[in-house]
């Protein structure tokens, strides 16, 4: 599973912000020898060849390029030997706004290891927009990559975690190789390589009993995912629902609707899964989260975000 970082240390802004204090104790954990922390390339790589990863492999995302990766996160991550990719939306580089780095900074990085992964030129609502817009986008912040790192990234965010089917079309022939959003849940090999979960932390969701519940979380294998588009349309609420992969059929598992909390469900035969909402989905975010208990005291769990205009 992938973790997502913003800010480290900046209080003024809990929603993105992770104290240092909390940093301390996940790096301590990831440290304690139950987990294994690879480069998100690497385990890009493993999932598109089908190669097995082991148990507990975590990938570490940070998004924005906010100032306090540079003098707070990334000495500590250095120094602990922990790689991460750092998602960027190059318009406030190129700004030059007082919290975030700077180009310089940003090769320091790439020079000592640092993988660095695209978010655009202006942190957009890309479901929003249309294919040209978007398009212009990634090859504006391309261009930026290209003059001031050598090379364009081949991993992608999504702003805000908002993707859309025209967006992922787009994001596929600008040419990266995987794509991240914002919704919890664990990546697998039947996962879409271009709408890749990431589990959020921040000052309210960064505690360590749900670190090491995400840290610790397994997948939970699902096709015939309806809808197919994460951006909502004329039917809302839409009509979700998914197909369990396998042998496991989660007779406990329960989803939840961040508008609505628990949500009926209905069993057609032992693994297609309908999600029965009783509300239209509110404008903006809309996460659905469902999760299973595993053994040992871990958690299947399986989300899925969507975006309403």
């Amino acid at each position: 599973m992938v973790f997502m970082y913003h800010r480290f240390g900046e209080d003024d802004t809990p929603s993105t912000n992770t104290t240092m204090e909390q940093f301390a104790a996940h790096i301590e954990e990831l440290k304690s020898g139950k987990y294994t922390v690879l480069p998100l390339p690497e385990i890009v790589s493993a999932l598109r060849e089908g190669r097995p990863l082991p148990d507990r492999t975590i990938g570490l995302s940070i998004d924005d390029a906010y100032l306090s990766v540079y003098t707070r996160a990334w000495p500590i991550l250095r120094e602990n030997n922990l790689p991460f990719t750092l998602f960027i939306a190059t318009d406030a580089i190129d700004r030059k706004y007082s919290r975030f780095m700077s180009w310089d900074q940003i090769r320091e990085l790439a020079k000592g290891g640092v993988t660095i992964g695209s978010q655009t030129a202006s942190h957009p609502h890309m479901a929003r927009m249309s294919a040209a817009e978007n398009a212009v986008e990634l090859a504006k912040s391309n261009q930026r990559f290209v003059e001031e790192l050598g090379a364009a990234p081949t991993l992608f965010a999504y702003p805000y975690g908002e993707a859309s089917l025209a967006a992922i079309d787009t994001v596929k022939a600008g040419g990266f190789k995987a794509a991240f959003g914002q919704h919890s849940g664990v990546i697998d090999r039947t996962g879409a390589p271009f709408f890749m979960p990431r589990f959020a932390l921040n000052e309210n969701y960064g505690d360590m009993t749900r670190f090491r519940m995400a840290a610790n979380a397994l997948s939970i294998p699902v096709t015939d995912i309806t809808p197919a588009d994460m951006k909502t349309g004329d039917n809302n609420p839409p009509a979700l629902g998914f197909t369990l992969v396998g042998e496991k059929t989660l007779p406990n598992l329960a989803c939840y609707a961040s508008h609505e909390g628990k949500v009926r469900m209905e069993r057609l035969g032992e693994h297609r899964v309908e999600i029965r909402l009783t509300t239209p989905l509110p404008k903006g975010r809309t996460r659905i989260n469902c999760t299973a208990p595993g053994p040992d005291g871990r958690w299947f769990w399986f989300g899925r975000q969507f975006v309403t205009h």
